[in-house]
């Protein structure tokens, strides 16, 4: 007994019909992959550019550095530099708001800088080491620093320490602000 004209029609519709539902099927499963890698991407790029600030004092070397711990570029927005709650702009209002007056010391600006993974910046170095501990020990409790810093990426971190030598409060923010001149830290 042979099929007829219609069954075989019919027959081959619910075919193609299989047919287009897997394809359908193959072809969601096939974008879902893709954006799943493409997620996964992103995650490890975010990991090769995540930078990670950190200051830090060297007794042995009278000075306070700036580490970027993470093996991405810092790229600082904005920086303040504040001493009993008032902005200072350079290293030497800071000095001699502490009552240190002007003192023999080297700086270097990471204001509006670029800092490698791994780099090491010397902030801030004291001619003598009467003087840098004197800093040390008067600027506890007295100076806060805020910096805030971007990846290559655009996520930004907001670091904030109550002096320059202690352990800083690092937080992630939307964007840096922009600082009035009178507020940003110039050296």
């Amino acid at each position: 007994m042979s099929e007829s004209p219609s069954a075989r029609k019919t027959s081959a519709r619910n075919w193609d019909a299989l047919a287009a539902v897997i394809a359908s099927l193959i072809g969601a499963l096939a974008l879902l992959v893709s954006g799943y890698t493409a997620y996964l991407q992103r995650t490890q790029v975010r990991a090769q550019v995540w930078p990670y600030l950190l200051l830090a004092s060297y007794d042995t070397e009278n000075s306070i550095k700036m580490h970027n711990k993470g093996v991405g570029p810092a790229i600082v927005k904005s920086v303040r530099i504040r001493v009993d709650g008032q902005p200072k702009r350079t290293w030497r209002e800071v000095t001699e708001a502490l009552g240190l007056g002007h003192v023999p010391l080297r700086t270097s600006t990471i204001s509006d800088n670029v800092i490698s993974g791994g780099e090491v910046v010397p902030m801030l170095v004291f001619g003598d080491a009467d003087v840098y501990h004197r800093f040390r020990s008067t600027s506890r409790g007295r100076t806060a620093v805020d910096i805030c810093y971007c990846s290559t990426l655009d996520e930004c971190w907001a670091y904030a320490a109550d002096d320059p030598t202690a352990q800083a409060i690092q937080n992630p923010v939307d964007s840096c602000p922009a600082l009035p001149d009178a507020e940003a830290f110039g050296d």
